[in-house]
């Protein structure tokens, strides 16, 4: 399938233009504000080709794509009429305050100013990686013009930090954003800069000026824009409209400015000292058991979504100095999802497993984004992610026993390695080199050791009998292979993989195996000849055994037990024989959905360890007509 294609049933998945606020992404995701996320099938979502999970947090909804993620937002954006990344932050903010969480606001409006920022941040810092490692070989020296001219390419993002903050701040504040960075170039002009470096006392009118360097600093400008926001407001009730247009950005520019040279920014300049303080405190005296928790956990800080708003805030801290917390410790989680990842790939007898695993790998070793691999991989098998967890923790509590430091901002991953190269600490890079091995060698033999247990159809059951007996194709099991039982759909709709429902009890099979169905008819049918066995006083679930004994659990919806019966109506009672294609219940899907509930249907094989293996058909469209299970 096409990434137009792909996105288009995104796209109306998420209910179309009029269920989106807006619509933004970041490294590797989608993030949509939505009118009323009740009304996204979750499991309809993680279904479509190319979408690797979803994500509820803070407000966003989240549809985790990887790599590609900008080609999809793209062709997204070409599909309605609806805010984006231009004014996308300002929806944030307003969101944002109702939360209760002060931490998930802090970090809500860190990401939100620096998301945008990231990938001028990861250019800039590959681009020093480089430099690094060309000035290492000898293959250019560092007192070249070549050299001097790549370093400037290295260093604008850094260096003009509080330019480009000035524009994703005034867009979360709502503010004038070219009077925004006004101001921030006010902060770092080099007529400012040079009296800084003159270090000779300054005075603006009298006021005492706080010599403090603004350049590549990040939390000054953001709280002088926060500050701004105030002010405008402010000059808006006092000037006279017919004067607005001249007075407005004068008294803006004069206000703000002087504040930002005389009070706000030397508070920031402060506040970011404090937080570097803090951040080195924790590193010198619990650095080793920081360090360990942060790699081992670095995979569920990424199910978040905050890894970037974490890197945001020690960026904060220390944009100039070297980070000896969340880059090494994303070196360590990486290395481990690429190598638990590729392990699978060598593993398992799946072709299509091996494909995605092996792409996944490539992806975390060499790029260092992990979603394809935590997603499509480690996290859907479960004991690769406890392999790449435990070699995350052991391999950082070595590092945070050396002290392992990152000189350059960068995602780290093998090709980023250099940017742990540092003159003055030639032991450093060894360190991430030992780190970057051990932690592969660690999680792959963990990995083979713990094993895990493949939900496709190839892969073996408990049963002792031939895999050959397993792995029957879809064409002979569809023409009726020997000892072949039919489930026929009992409603129809879209025919999806049991893992995908948003139930953990039946995602991970607690109850059998078997598929689930997202409804587009309000009638269920007999899937088979044989009994009903129960029907619940709820009626929103209803058990049959067929003549050849498959026990079937038919249960429509999710937690919609809650519901007691509203909206269902069943046509059959216990201990009534029922042939293939009698009507079974009805259930008014528009009325569920409008009670907020997930209406996919769940076909359980109850008795799954009878039989040798449970395979869906290959379709993805079924009705009664069609058949929904193989049962071998």
């Amino acid at each position: 399938m096409s990434t137009k294609d792909s996105a288009e049933q995104i796209y109306n998945a998420v209910g179309g233009e009029s269920n989106i606020n807006y619509l933004t992404h970041c490294v590797t995701r989608l993030r949509f504000r939505l009118k009323d996320e009740s009304k996204v099938d979750d499991a309809k979502v993680k279904n479509i080709a190319g979408v690797m999970g979803v994500n509820h947090q803070n407000g966003q909804y989240q549809v985790i794509i990887g790599n590609a993620v900008s080609d999809y937002y793209n062709a997204v954006v070409k599909l309605g009429d609806f805010p984006t990344d231009e004014d996308a932050s300002a929806t944030t903010a307003n969101a944002d305050t109702k939360s209760s969480n002060l931490f998930d606001q802090f970090a809500n409006f860190i990401s939100s100013c620096m998301s945008p920022l990231i990938p001028a941040l990861i250019g800039g810092g590959m681009i020093k990686v480089i430099l690094i490692l060309l000035t290492t070989v000898g293959w250019m020296s560092d007192k070249s013009q070549t050299y001097t001219l790549l370093s400037v390419f290295g260093d604008a993002p850094f260096y003009f930090l509080p330019i480009e903050l000035a524009i994703t701040s005034a867009k979360y504040f709502k503010v004038n954003t070219i009077l925004a960075v006004t101001v921030a170039g006010i902060m770092i002009h080099p007529n400012f800069t040079a009296l800084v470096t003159a270090a000779k006392p300054v005075h603006l009118m009298g006021l005492p000026v706080t010599l403090a360097t603004y350049s590549s600093s990040v939390i000054p400008i953001l709280m002088v824009v926060w500050a701004m926001k105030y002010i405008e407001i402010g000059i808006d009730k006092v000037c006279p409209a017919s004067l607005k247009s001249i007075l407005k950005p004068l008294l803006e520019i004069l206000i703000v400015g002087i504040l930002a040279l005389i009070v706000i920014g030397p508070i920031g300049t402060y506040a970011g000292k404090g937080l570097s303080w803090l951040i080195l405190l924790i590193q010198k005296h619990a650095g080793w058991l920081a360090m360990a928790l942060m790699a081992a956990f670095m995979p569920l800080i990424v199910m978040t979504g905050m890894h970037w708003a974490f890197s945001s805030i020690f960026l904060i801290a220390s944009v100039a100095t070297p980070d000896s917390l969340i880059l090494p410790a994303m070196l360590a989680a990486n290395i481990a999802q690429g190598a638990a990842s590729l392990a699978v790939a060598v593993k398992t007898k799946n072709k299509q497993t091996r494909e995605v695993a092996s792409a996944a790998s490539i992806s975390a070793l060499l790029a260092g984004v992990t979603e394809p691999a935590l997603y499509g991989v480690t996290l859907k098998y479960r004991k690769p992610l406890y392999a790449a967890m435990i070699s995350g923790g052991i391999t950082g509590l070595f590092m945070g026993i050396v002290n392992l430091k990152a000189y350059a901002f960068a995602v780290p991953s093998v090709i980023a390695l250099p940017q742990f190269i540092y003159n003055g600490a030639p032991k450093n890079i060894v360190y991430a080199v030992i780190v970057a091995v051990v932690s592969a060698i660690l999680s792959f033999t963990l990995t083979l050791i713990l094993g895990f247990n493949e939900d496709a159809p190839e892969a073996a059951k408990d049963n002792a009998q031939p895999a050959t007996t397993a792995t029957t194709s879809m064409a002979n099991i569809d023409g009726g292979a020997k000892d072949t039982k039919k489930v026929f759909a009992p409603v129809a709709g879209e025919l999806i993989n049991i893992e995908s429902v948003s139930d953990p009890t039946f995602a991970q099979k607690m109850m059998g195996d078997g598929a689930a169905i997202i409804p587009t008819d309000d009638h269920l049918y007999a899937p088979f000849d044989g009994t009903v066995e129960t029907v619940f006083p709820t009626k929103h679930a209803i058990g049959l055994k067929s003549k050849d004994g498959v026990e079937l659990l038919i249960h429509v919806g999710i937690d919609t037990v809650d519901l007691k019966g509203a909206h269902f109506t069943a046509h059959v009672n216990q201990g009534a024989t029922v042939k293939q294609g009698d009507l079974l219940l009805d259930a008014d899907l528009d009325a569920i959905k409008a009670d907020g509930y997930d209406t996919t249907t769940m076909l359980v094989v109850t008795n799954t360890k009878d039989f040798v293996d449970v395979v869906p058909n290959e379709v993805t469209t079924v009705d009664k007509n069609a058949v929904a299970l193989y049962v071998i």
